[in-house]
């Protein structure tokens, strides 16, 4: 058995809890180690909170006011990806902010650290995608688990 979900949500600061606690809710439902579960929601809170910030303005360009969030639960994985319809972006795999005092560039560290692989996608003036999967662990007797 699997399960998926999509939200669309408003770029607004409320919406990252709001997301975070969807994930933690069906993984919890679903019986996955609360270990993961964490590592999962930290990671999204911080694509969303990128898709907020960055994600373009409605009165600049003409971007989007909603961002995308879909998950997928499949046995052996979880996939979360977030996508926006801002300028896009320049991603910096691998590597930390160029100064410890520089906030930008953190986030996706973060995500690349807590995730098992991790995919950034951007589409100058079209917005941005960001992707990352993680290997599932599950509680004795979970919903979901792996037979």
């Amino acid at each position: 058995m699997s399960i998926w979900w999509s939200l669309h949500l408003r770029r607004e600061a409320a919406s990252v809890p709001l997301a975070r606690r969807l994930l933690l809710g069906a993984m919890e439902t679903a019986g996955v180690d609360p270990e993961v579960s964490f590592d999962l929601s930290v990671a999204l809170s911080e694509a969303c909170a990128n898709a907020v910030e960055h994600g373009g303005d409605g009165a600049e360009g003409g971007y989007s006011e909603a961002y995308r969030v879909t998950a997928y639960l499949d046995g052996e994985k979880c996939r979360i990806e977030v996508a926006d319809s801002g300028p896009g972006f320049a991603p910096r795999r691998g590597r930390a902010p160029a100064h410890e005092s520089e906030e930008s560039g953190r986030g996706l560290c973060l995500i690349e650290q807590l995730a098992d692989h991790v995919h950034f996608r951007s589409r100058p003036g079209q917005g941005a995608v960001v992707s990352f999967d993680k290997i599932l662990k599950w509680r004795e007797g979970a919903l979901l688990g792996v037979v």
